[in-house]
């Protein structure tokens, strides 16, 4: 009896892990063509979450393109993540939503990149160095839209 009640939590237990695992996988989650088709049919103050994303996972490509060491792809991810980043700028900027996220996104990037940039060799930091100095220009600017200088009156 005893024997029987422990085999059916194992096996209540290990669906349950199987069906779990399942969720995370999430079949449903869109690839990133599919974001970037978004992006352009969206309204405006719902791009900038959804080209933040198209950001962070070129960013995630290119950080494993560069630890494969195939840097022209790493350099072509690394353009998606500087023109989304600035998309998101602009798109932030113009609907007035979204700009703190945005800005807190930008700079943890900056600081992926640049931990990235001490693993890499001294000619792909270049390239690196380049797209901190562009994505900090878009943090700068979405913190001056966010704290104008003189203030509101």
């Amino acid at each position: 009896m005893l024997r029987s009640r422990i085999s059916q939590v194992a096996v209540a237990a290990l669906v349950l892990s199987m069906a779990g695992t399942l969720l995370a996988l999430n079949p449903d989650q869109p690839t990133l063509e599919e974001l970037k088709a978004r992006v352009g049919t969206a309204s405006v103050a719902d791009r900038p979450p959804l080209c933040l994303h198209v950001a962070e996972e070129q960013l995630k490509n290119a950080a494993g393109f560069y630890a494969a060491g195939e840097s022209e792809k790493g350099q072509a991810a690394l353009a998606d993540v500087v023109a989304y980043a600035q998309l998101d700028r602009d798109y932030a900027i113009q609907s007035h939503k979204h700009e703190k996220q945005s800005e807190i996104a930008i700079r943890k990037m900056v600081r992926k990149l640049t931990d990235m940039k001490h693993t890499v060799t001294r000619d792909e930091q270049a390239q690196l160095q380049t797209t901190i100095e562009q994505l900090e220009k878009a943090r700068d600017d979405l913190l001056a839209a966010m704290f104008p200088k003189g203030g509101k009156k």
